[in-house]
């Protein structure tokens, strides 16, 4: 009882101390209150096993493969058909199950990602370092293998295996040394759907053969331009358009010129003067004066018809001196013209030039003298033979190409100046030599490239140096042999090419993962 008491008493000591302690450590009392009021993680676990279950993450979880959605599994793995990585279908009604599930993939890809790439770095640097006879043996040998994801190009192996980012298997690929060359295998079905088709390399004459375009025109050495060599008025006009026809010692036009009449007196005098003088000393002066007439435009018969009718003619008639058509008509009736003034121009076009335009790389092809052959589509004319009669010294600057001359027969006027021409012109043989069809080839401006097939129907693509091209065929220089196949047509060959390129670039600079 006594002790009872004595305990009783010092209660409220204890109290005090107590209290003190809480105050000045207030961490303390948070830290006991946190472990009152929070449950253990027993007493969370029993609590959720018996409370209802309304969650929508419980639900039933569906994966699929992101390459062939077809495959559906309700357990995470590998697809049957890729080894891609199943992923687990999201369903889009909830928005926050949508956000959870997301996580859940991402740290379920994020892990399996980290294992495969430790795998995959395991095999490539794990391998025992090779004897220094083997590295000799191994930079002698001809191909190199490498293993490649089809998906993520920047992933290379030596050893096969699984890619570390979306779980495909990694394709073999062998890569030439030196040779730059890269083994595709493409499965017969794949080659049926890319429609694929080859062409064997073989000998042929490849023939110096341009075909080009020209341009029809008029035969400048064809062209009369009409002056008149006296001051006068125009009389008479007998050709009314440019265009007209012209025929030789036809009437064009009659003058009135003071000029012309005193050169026709001047002759009439001559002659007379002679006549009673004698012809020994005034022969001269009528031989001059008739040269006077000639000069001023008039013919042998206009001559002689003035000097048997002693008839000075007032309005003289001038002729034409060719057959031809009207070029250009630069006067009208009663206008005054000059010796300076072109009455006309007359052409004859019984032969015409072709202009034609060659590239400058096929210049050294054509000599003067070669043959050429001319259509007109637009006139349904075709087969019309001619020759190269001049090749101007100097290239276009802006076309970069060479004009070349050739001249036609146009007996019948069928061809009109200014009209379009397809132009072919024969040059020399290139005898027995390798050649391809030009389609074959890959050009990407630093080098040319073919896809060849093997005998094991891979493919390979190899760089040719190319010769010449002409009629649809190029001639190979290096880089094919006779007999070979190479691949003339498939949509594949214009994407693979870029993608092949890329890929020798970054095995020979040696970059893995």
């Amino acid at each position: 009882m006594n002790q009872f008491n004595t305990v009783k008493k010092q209660a409220p000591k204890a109290v005090l101390i107590l209290s003190s302690l809480l105050i000045s450590t207030p961490w303390l009392s948070h830290a006991q209150l946190a472990n009152t009021q929070e449950p253990t993680a027993t007493e969370a676990a029993a609590n959720s096993a018996t409370a209802p279950k309304h969650n929508p993450l419980n639900q039933v979880k569906t994966y699929t493969c992101p390459m062939h959605p077809e495959v559906i599994s309700h357990e995470p793995g590998r697809c049957p058909k890729c080894n891609m990585f199943l992923v687990e279908k999201l369903d889009a009604a909830n928005p926050a199950a949508e956000h959870a599930q997301h996580q859940a993939a991402d740290h379920q890809a994020s892990e399996h990602g980290q294992t495969s790439a430790d795998k995959a770095t395991s095999q490539v640097f794990d391998t025992p370092t090779p004897k220094a006879d083997s590295l000799v043996k191994a930079q002698n040998h001809v191909t190199t293998i490498k293993y490649v994801c089809p998906m993520h190009a920047h992933i290379i192996s030596d050893v096969p295996g699984t890619c570390p980012i979306c779980g495909m298997n990694l394709e073999k690929v062998e890569t030439g040394g030196n040779t730059q060359e890269i083994n595709i295998n493409v499965s017969g079905s794949m080659q049926q759907a890319l429609a694929l088709k080859v062409a064997k390399v073989e000998r042929d004459t490849l023939w110096k053969f341009v075909e080009t375009v020209g341009q029809i025109d008029y035969d400048e050495s064809q062209i009369t331009h009409i002056h008149a060599r006296v001051t006068g008025w125009i009389e008479k006009l007998m050709i009314k358009s440019v265009g007209d026809t012209v025929k030789k010692d036809q009437l064009i036009y009659e003058i009135y010129s003071p000029d012309l009449i005193n050169a026709q007196d001047d002759y009439l005098l001559a002659m007379d003067t002679a006549k009673a003088n004698g012809q020994g000393r005034y022969k001269d002066l009528v031989r001059n004066a008739g040269l006077r007439l000639s000069f001023l435009g008039f013919n042998d018969r206009q001559i002689k018809q003035l000097a048997e009718s002693h008839q000075t003619q007032y309005r003289v008639p001038f002729y034409a001196k060719e057959d031809g058509i009207v070029k250009a008509l630069d006067i009208r009736d009663g206008m005054y013209i000059q010796p300076s003034t072109e009455v006309m121009s007359v052409v004859d076009l019984s032969k015409v030039w072709v202009i034609a335009d060659v590239f400058e790389n096929e210049q050294s092809w054509i000599a003067k003298g070669q043959k050429a052959e001319i259509a007109v589509p637009a006139m349904n004319i075709s087969g019309i033979e001619g020759t190269i009669d001049y090749i101007y010294p100097e290239l276009d600057p802006v076309t970069r190409s060479l004009r070349v001359r050739v001249v036609l027969n146009n007996t019948e006027v069928d061809l009109r100046p200014k009209t379009l021409a397809k132009v072919s012109l024969f040059g020399g043989p290139n005898k027995d030599v390798l050649v391809i069809p030009q389609e074959a080839l890959i050009q990407t401006g630093k080098e040319n490239r073919v896809i060849v097939k093997q005998t094991d129907d891979s493919f390979t693509a190899k760089a040719v140096t190319v010769g010449m091209m002409s009629q649809g065929k190029a001639e190979i220089i290096s880089g094919l042999n006779e007999g070979e196949r190479v691949v003339i047509s498939g949509q594949f060959l214009l994407d693979s090419e870029a993608s092949l390129k890329g890929s020798l670039m970054r095995l020979s600079s040696g970059h893995q993962h």
